[in-house]
């Protein structure tokens, strides 16, 4: 069961994040030959959800099929209660359980990294290497239109550039049959080698033709972009506990968080998997859902509430994780003797 639900989720999220993909990539945003690589760091980031739940989808459907078929009237009858139940289902979870802190813990920062870096070394080009060989291609400004014929793939010499310009005051049209890229002082140069420029006044309508042998052109673009800090997502567990700042720490929140709600949703699964089985209805999957939903949401917002210092680090984890074990060790101790009681009756009347 757990094989099978993980598959249709997987799938079903794949696609959602390849169709989110390719339109970002459609939109400039990624370079689409990365989509396939940015697809595949984007699934391992939220692979440990989706184990989660699938995990949490197995137990309870497993158990809610016992249900029905009176398999677990029969147990309740030989008097073995709903809490033996919790030492199986451990033992085929906690595999599961160790891959979802090794996803949460190391591969999430280091997909996020290379996603990351993916997306800002396309960001970084400059807006010659953006065109493509005989197509119009507008700046990332809005303030230019360029056409080249590239003679090579490095996005570094080109020929027959064309770049129409337009700052409000002048609009130029600059021709020229040879470009390339140099870096000077940590910015991309654009330098024109014989060609010609056209430059129009749009208040007075005066016109200005020019020829060059040579003519630089700033690229609008650093060559070297400076070493920003990396998010918190992108960041090291054990350097989020290095620097301890507020949003430090509601990120190591959320990632304890995604541990820690794997584990209870194992005990609140046994709990939530109860049903009657004379009624034909999944009610109980449907709760279950919805108290995955839940308990996530409250995930995430423990970690806005940490990272605005509305509760601390400590009091986020047992408050919201400590409170659902709590609820789930009550749920099995009330379907324990809900069971009990409801046998009972039975048991006079038989005597």
């Amino acid at each position: 069961m757990f094989g099978g639900t993980l598959v249709v989720i997987l799938t079903i999220v794949l696609t959602m994040m390849l169709i989110r993909t390719l339109g970002q990539a459609a939109g400039g945003a990624v370079a689409p030959q990365d989509v396939v690589l940015l697809l595949g760091y984007t699934a391992l980031g939220h692979l440990p959800t989706m184990l989660a739940l699938s995990l949490f989808i197995a137990v309870v459907t497993s158990l809610g099929r016992m249900y029905r078929d009176n398999e677990m009237a029969i147990w309740f009858a030989s008097g073995i209660p709903i809490t033996r139940f919790v030492r199986p289902v451990l033992r085929m979870g906690w595999p599961v359980l160790l891959v979802v802190a090794a996803l949460v813990l190391f591969v999430w920062p280091w997909g996020n990294r290379e996603s990351t870096d993916l997306r800002d070394r396309y960001q970084q080009r400059s807006d010659l290497s953006r065109v493509a060989p005989g197509v119009f291609q507008t700046s990332r400004d809005g303030k230019r239109v360029f056409f080249i014929e590239r003679d090579s793939p490095d996005a570094v010499n080109a020929r027959n550039v064309f770049i129409l310009s337009n700052n409000g005051a002048r609009e130029a049209v600059t021709s020229a049959r040879g470009g390339r890229l140099d870096n000077i002082d940590g910015e991309r140069w654009l330098v024109l080698e014989r060609g010609q420029r056209n430059e129009t006044d749009s208040a007075s309508g005066d016109k200005t033709l020019s020829s060059f042998e040579s003519y630089r052109l700033l690229a609008d673009e650093k060559a070297t972009r400076r070493v920003e800090e990396r998010p918190p997502k992108a960041m090291r567990s054990i350097d989020l506990l290095r620097s301890p700042t507020l949003r430090n720490q509601g990120e190591l929140v959320w990632r304890i968080g995604l541990l820690c709600g794997a584990a209870n949703l194992l005990l609140l699964g046994i709990g939530l998997a109860a049903t009657n089985p004379r009624r034909a209805s999944n009610w109980n999957l449907l709760f279950a859902l919805l108290s995955f939903v839940v308990y996530y949401n409250l995930i995430n917002l423990s970690q806005a509430w940490v990272a605005t210092e509305r509760i601390g680090m400590g009091g986020a984890l047992v408050s919201l994780h400590g409170g659902a074990f709590m609820l789930a060790l009550g749920l099995l101790w009330w379907r324990d003797h809900a069971a009990v009681l409801s046998l009972r009756p039975r048991r006079s009347a038989a005597a």
